[in-house]
């Protein structure tokens, strides 16, 4: 598909993997989408393990998706997840078996490779829906009802109780009428948009500045800045660094390549340099390793153990876990001291690493290596190629600030993750991070999930008690690992929810380690479990604990939380942005309280809240991605992420809807002149359930670098951050604005103004925000950021005498239009925020302005006047014929007699 210049540029689908058995937080391990010769290379397809087997799935994967159902609910929807603004990639598309196989869907949602082309839009391009199936319909500013559409030339009928209908009927006073709906036709002459309806025949290409709808309450118009969705794609990088091909030849069919899961292949690799000796980084490593071999990864994985200094050594070849006897020969041979040798080769390690895996099956592709290091090494990259033609995923875990510079490039190359330790007793960084590893399939009934991960630096003779709670979707394989700095172990009491006792006997303690682990037999009782640990040693010291547990049974899917920053490094002043993905399945989790916990190498900890509003760093409310902006740089060099989820059992869990830019369900066509319905667009269900306890989760969110951070004070350079939810609404006489309030820096603070400009006029506003009229806003304090704002405008603001135009004419329009920035106390502004429109007038030959429930009521008591009244007249024409009857009976007797 093409935007219609007389010779459109093509681009094409040139090489797609198929990964069959992996799930969606392992989608882009080792994929990079590359635009090359016109055609995208490194597509990666991942179908669930969930998903039955079926030969005729893959033929009809075209896409770089996630193909998994909705565990047990009826639903079609192909979408993006879509979590970061305008012009900015999304996360994955999400197709069902059912979409790819049932031909029937086709009728309303067009064909599968009209589809895909409207995801890869929002995926890659960043684009949004021009369509809104909560305001189908708007009135312009000639005072016409309009159907939220692009372009506005796309023909159809109105169609009211069933049947064809003026658009007048479907209004309300300014209420649109439930029911009403616009049925298209089936032969049209647009050939735009892809982003609004991609089952048209004729629609080849996507809206442009000449025929887009700016006026259209869509999420385009709001998150874009009322630009044209061709006008985002041309500005991204695949139109800047390459020349589309012009032509009308169609582009050459894409290549597959069918990857099957073979073999579980995990490789440590661990730092010996004499640099691991410092600040218990050897024995944070033994303790992590420990328990990453004991409890997290997943049963039938080979695993090996390779260490090194300036040279590799191989300490344990693969071997396959089938039980706990084959864990705990793998823990023996971690390394339980440090070299007297300060030098450090990576290369060297991994070398070991990539020599013991093409043991097994003659290649390293496919393999994990989970790099640990501490040291310096100026010689890394000379193994890039290396590793980057191995075909194995490289997780990177740095120990300390001077650990090598360019290590998370190895990450980076090999879509693995990146992690940092500070030197801190009490940072849980280094579980966090092998807790975050993952060696399996994607099921996420194989995984662990974390569920508390805490540490703090004991006085002697006192304690740490908190609680955590077991919820009712977890529970199998349940353990509790205490490790301790110094002596012997804490006294531990564990407390389950029936009161049940747990000591320090009942844990398996490897005192060499330092560490004590309890593991749960069964399922774990749901509820508040309660832990304390004494210190009855004389010198303070860091306990800390760590609980994983399994989904309790495969019918019931656990929340998880995924967390994760927008970038792998920044450069001072520009802010990270922190995100935290909590669902169950595929829908997001609502009103969770989400807290993201940044670490630095000198500084203090700093927490923040996460938010899902749709405000500041959050794109989309209730989508269950939480956001914030993160800015309180301390220090250059490496920052650890952490994020922390709590929900409480009172409040609703579960969005009823799944969220993301989907694909435009049609319910319908006129076709010859007949309405030829659709059948009903299946929604996706969900079950209610029973939460009595809320849930608890841990995620690392892995590392960041920071640059370019003034080593003294610095002036504020930090402005709010844009209002990306302005909305306005028109009642009686005024209009009525509404929006989240930004804070002093960014999404922080408290802003110190508001500048609030309206205009007749789209354009004006849009191109000229100083120069639309100024609001006095002199009474408006801006609220502590996150709090909803109301602010009413008079009705003399766009009653009073024509506006200026540039032009010198008077523009006549029957809408209002708004926008707004913030302003801190040091005089940064805000961007300009996305422009809110309320009309003024209402249409012509609509119902005059009355509430819909007084109009009910009215008709309901006119019916009933009208019945009264028709009653009466009967009752007295029945009395007057009987009147009349009766007088000229008694005429007759006379006459006769």
């Amino acid at each position: 598909m093409t935007h219609g210049d007389s010779a459109g540029p093509v681009c094409s689908l040139k090489f797609v993997t198929l990964l069959v058995v992996l799930g969606p937080e392992l989608l882009f391990v080792g994929a990079r989408v590359q635009l090359q010769e016109n055609g995208y290379n490194g597509l990666l397809v991942a179908i669930n393990p969930q998903v039955s087997e079926d030969q005729n799935l893959i033929p009809n994967i075209k896409a770089n998706v996630i193909v998994t159902d909705w565990y047990g609910a009826h639903g079609e929807d192909a979408y993006t997840l879509q979590y970061r603004g305008c012009g900015e990639e999304g996360k994955y598309i999400h197709f069902t078996p059912d979409f790819l196989l049932n031909d029937d869907l086709t009728a309303g949602y067009g064909s599968r490779g009209r589809v895909f082309v409207h995801e890869w839009a929002h995926l890659r391009w960043g684009v949004f829906d021009e369509y809104n199936n909560e305001k189908p319909f708007y009135i312009n500013g000639q005072n016409q009802i309009e159907v939220t559409r692009c372009p506005s030339d796309i023909t159809g009928i109105f169609l009211c109780e069933g049947g064809p209908c003026p658009q007048e009927n479907c209004v309300i006073s300014k209420i649109f009428k439930e029911g009403c709906m616009f049925i298209y036709n089936s032969t049209q002459n647009a050939t735009a948009s892809i982003m609004f309806m991609q089952s048209l025949s004729s629609v080849v290409e996507f809206c442009n500045a000449s025929t887009h709808t700016q006026e259209a309450p869509n999420l385009q118009n709001q998150m874009c800045s009322l630009r044209s969705t061709w006008d985002v794609i041309t500005d991204s990088d695949d139109f800047n660094n390459s020349f589309p091909m012009k032509g009308t030849e169609l582009p050459p069919p894409p290549t597959f390549s069918l990857v099957q899961a073979g073999d579980k292949v995990v490789c440590l690799v661990l730092d010996v340099s004499s640099k691991m000796a410092k600040a218990d980084r050897l024995l944070q490593l033994q303790q992590a390793a420990e328990f990453y071999l004991m409890q997290i990864v997943e049963i039938h994985t080979f695993v090996g153990i390779a260490s090194f200094n300036s040279k590799g050594t191989i300490r344990a070849q693969l071997h396959q876990i089938n039980n706990d006897d084959d864990r705990k020969l793998l823990v023996s041979y971690l390394p339980a001291t440090v070299s007297a040798e300060a030098e450090t080769s990576v290369c060297s390690g991994l070398k070991k690493g990539f020599e013991m895996v093409e043991k097994l099956n003659g290649k390293a592709f496919g393999s994990v290596m989970i790099l640990v290091t501490s040291g310096d090494d100026e010689h890394i990259t000379n193994c890039f190629l290396t590793v980057l033609s191995s075909g194995s995923t490289i997780h990177t875990i740095a120990l300390g600030s001077p650990a090598v510079k360019n290590l998370e490039e190895l990450s980076h190359l090999t879509g693995g993750l990146q992690f940092f330790v500070p030197d801190k007793s009490n940072s849980n960084s280094m579980l966090d991070a092998f807790s975050r590893i993952s060696s399996g399939t994607g099921d996420i009934f194989q995984q662990h999930i974390q569920l508390e991960s805490i540490g703090e630096y004991v006085k002697p003779h006192h304690q740490l008690k908190n609680t955590v709670t077991v919820d009712h979707s977890v529970g199998n394989d349940t353990t509790f690992l205490v490790t301790w700095q110094t002596s012997g172990p804490p006294e531990i009491v564990l407390f389950d929810p029936n009161g049940r006792k747990y000591y320090t006997d009942d844990f398996t303690t490897n005192l060499a380690f330092r560490t004590a682990r309890l593991w749960i037999p069964g399922t774990a009782k749901p509820g508040l479990w309660t832990y304390t640990l004494n210190n009855t040693h004389h010198s303070p010291q860091a306990l800390k604990v760590t609980v994983t547990s399994g989904a309790s049974r495969s019918a019931v899917l656990p929340a998880t939380v995924e967390a994760f920053v927008e970038r792998d490094s920044t450069h001072f002043p520009h802010p990270v942005t922190i995100y935290a993905i909590v669902r169950k399945g595929f829908y997001p989790i609502l009103n969770a309280t989400v807290t993201a916990t940044v670490e630095s190498e000198t500084a203090d900890p700093v927490t923040l809240k996460l938010f899902d509003d749709g405000a500041g760093a959050d794109v989309i409310k209730n989508d269950g991605i939480y956001s914030r902006y993160f800015f309180s740089f301390a220090v250059n060099g490496r920052y650890s992420l952490k994020v922390r989820v709590h929900h409480c059992p009172s409040i609703s869990t579960l969005a009823h809807s799944i969220p993301g830019s989907h694909a435009m369900y049609v319910p319908g066509y006129i076709t010859n002149g007949n309405i030829q319905m659709n059948a009903p667009r299946k929604s996706v269900g969900r079950r209610e359930e029973e939460q009595r306890w809320g849930f608890s989760r841990i995620s690392s969110g892995g590392s960041f670098f920071v640059l370019g951070v003034p080593a003294d004070p610095h002036p504020d350079v930090f402005p709010p951050c844009k209002i990306i939810d302005l909305e306005a609404v028109k009642v009686e006489e005024e209009v009525i604005l509404s929006w989240t309030a930004p804070g002093e820096d960014f999404d922080q603070g408290q802003a110190n103004s508001y500048e609030i400009r309206v205009s007749k006029s789209l354009q004006n506003i849009q191109d000229d925000f100083n120069n639309a009229i100024l609001v006095n806003t002199s009474k408006l304090n801006p609220q502590q950021a996150g709090t909803k704002e109301i602010f009413t405008l008079s009705s003399e603001l766009f009653t009073n005498g024509p506006e200026h135009q540039p032009d010198g004419e008077t523009q006549k329009s029957h809408r209002i239009y708004v926008a707004i920035r913030a302003v801190d106390r040091n005089s940064l502004k805000s961007a300009v925020s996305n422009v809110a429109q309320a009309s003024l007038l209402i249409p012509p030959n609509s119902t005059p302005v009355f509430a819909r429930d007084y109009l009910i009521l009215k008709g309901a008591l006119t019916a009933m006047g009208f019945t009264g009244i028709i009653c009466l007249t009967i009752v007295v024409t029945h009395c007057v014929l009987n009147r009349k009857k009766r007088a000229g009976k008694k005429e007759n007797e006379t006459k006769l007699l």
